[in-house]
């Protein structure tokens, strides 16, 4: 199989029911999307994974529903195929954001990004899904969406900072406070 095609030699690309100009604002969103898998690969090669085989086998079963998240985004018209992306894994993020913020020490105020390795990348995908959601919101002004995706990569975005929270608190580096912030936080 060869992997060009040199369709999309003339800046068009193929989406779920037809063709697109490769900066069409839902290509930007689901291409976003995809740069946000590339790095849960990488904070997942970070982690340890004796330390950390709760959170890899759920990160993975994350890239996976990217990928869903991609696919959903890359549909033209809702009538070609169900959707893949589903309240129930929403639902599910939010049973792992408690998870894994209880094992988690209590916040009052901002953090600065950082610590271990694993912790900032995962900041890095925090920040990464918040621009995917971004992309999405712009999307769904001018053409259907699935919503369970926005909501999904709302949801998302907060798993990130649990978990990268959980690095840090894991690997007994701890999470730095932004020395200029006023509590914002409340106690659990």
């Amino acid at each position: 199989m060869r992997i060009y095609t040199r369709t999309g030699d003339a800046g068009q690309t193929g989406v779920i029911g037809g063709r697109v100009d490769k900066d069409d604002v839902r290509v930007e969103a689901y291409g976003t999307v995809d740069e946000l898998n590339c790095f849960v690969g990488q904070a997942m090669g970070f982690l340890d994974a004796e330390q950390f085989g709760d959170l890899l086998a759920d990160l993975l079963e994350i890239q996976h529903e990217l990928f869903d998240c991609g696919s959903d985004l890359a549909l033209l018209k809702q009538e070609l195929r169900p959707y893949k992306v589903t309240a129930e894994m929403v639902d599910r993020l939010e049973v792992w954001i408690d998870k894994y913020d209880a094992e988690t020490p209590d916040i009052e105020k901002f953090i600065l990004p950082g610590g271990t390795q694993a912790s900032s990348t995962l900041h890095i995908c925090r920040t990464v899904c918040r621009r995917a959601e971004r992309r999405v919101v712009t999307l769904a002004r001018t053409q259907p969406i699935n919503e369970q995706v926005r909501r999904y990569l709302n949801r998302l975005s907060d798993l990130f900072f649990t978990v990268a929270r959980l690095a840090n608190s894991r690997s007994g580096s701890g999470d730095v406070e932004y020395a200029r912030s006023a509590k914002v936080f409340r106690r659990k």
